[in-house]
């Protein structure tokens, strides 16, 4: 049986924000006041600006320490752990109510369309004290998959044969 190969594909901005509108599951990384990462599963989307939005509380360690620290990185994952994947390098902005209640009404569109109750969600994000994080994408690596570099691939296959 053929080998999985790795794959890595370049992408320019556009292509990426592309890949980044289907993929919600997202791992932030933030830098800790010591210079440590803090990594969080998280729910993202791509708001109309081109820019990762998270919706988060102010009291979480990923909101201090990109308020703090405002270089992070994403990763984006598939749904299934070996398709493909981008980890992008941005710059983040932290809002807080009210600031951050236009942007939260955007953050649920591009993850899960129209709310039936806009008020009734701002209502909900108000009496959560949410807030956002809004990432500026500046570089990211290549769209990339899993699996065996092409001449490891080869090499296994002619082994076997």
């Amino acid at each position: 049986m053929p080998r999985t190969i790795a794959t890595t594909t370049q992408v320019d901005r556009d292509t990426l924000l592309e890949f980044l509108r289907t993929r919600h599951d997202l791992i932030l990384l933030t830098t800790r006041s010591d210079g440590s990462p803090q990594m969080s599963p998280v729910t993202g989307g791509v708001d109309s600006e081109g820019r990762i939005v998270i919706s988060t509380y102010p009291s979480r360690a990923k909101t201090r320490n990109a308020q703090a620290r405002p270089q992070v990185s994403v990763l984006a994952l598939s749904p299934e752990f070996n398709d493909p994947w981008v980890q992008v390098d941005g710059t983040a902005e932290v809002l807080h109510l009210p600031e951050a209640l236009d942007g939260l009404v955007d953050y649920f569109r591009c993850i899960a369309g129209e709310h039936p109750d806009w008020d009734e969600y701002r209502a909900a994000m108000t009496t959560q004290n949410k807030s956002l994080i809004r990432i500026t994408p500046v570089r990211w690596g290549p769209i990339a998959t899993g699996g065996f570099p092409a001449d490891v691939a080869a090499k296994l296959d002619n082994h076997e044969g």
